[in-house]
């Protein structure tokens, strides 16, 4: 019986191709995807209240290729390589009351010069007033190829804050 001895090889031997999901992943770690940066009006800080009826803005408050895409990279060993696409399809927004709206652009960031008009692109309207937990869910899509296959990962990332929405009284004296 002879003796074996076990080695790491940066490369696999005999130029043998390395796994492609194996480079994949690689491509995909260096991208650094992340959830959308929420933007949201009424803003989650003290004393920023929302009131029933009016509309609430939704978007992604950094626009860039690390919160929405679309981002490219590469991952190689030797000659052989993998390059990777990632891109949101859309964001979930979870409103805290139960309801759901999907948005499938960044949205629209909220300025004040647009008052109480709704949103273009991604807005809600509360019906009661409370304080709610808002998530936002990115639902990701990584097309990649390379070594001869191709395929699609799906991703997703989420992120929240709380914002609280008010209710006016009207007094008739």
């Amino acid at each position: 019986m002879g003796v074996v001895y076990l080695v790491w090889l940066a490369e696999p031997p005999n130029g043998a191709p390395p796994d492609p999901k194996v480079l994949v992943t690689r491509a995909v770690r260096t991208m650094n995807l992340r959830a959308v940066s929420i933007g949201i009006v009424p803003e989650s800080r003290p004393g920023s209240i929302g009131l029933v009826g009016l509309p609430v803005w939704m978007w992604n408050a950094s626009q860039d290729a690390e919160t929405w895409g679309p981002v490219t990279k590469t991952a190689a060993v030797g000659a052989y390589s993998v390059t990777a696409t990632a891109q949101v399809d859309k964001v979930v927004w979870s409103m805290g009351d139960g309801q759901v709206v999907v948005c499938r652009t960044p949205g629209t960031a909220y300025r004040d010069s647009f008052g109480d008009d709704d949103s273009p692109t991604c807005g809600y309207r509360y019906d009661r007033q409370g304080r709610y937990t808002v998530r936002a869910t990115s639902y990701w899509h990584v097309d990649w190829a390379g070594l001869g296959q191709s395929g699609t990962i799906p991703l997703q990332f989420s992120d929240s804050t709380t914002i609280t929405i008010g209710e006016v009284q009207v007094l008739n004296q």
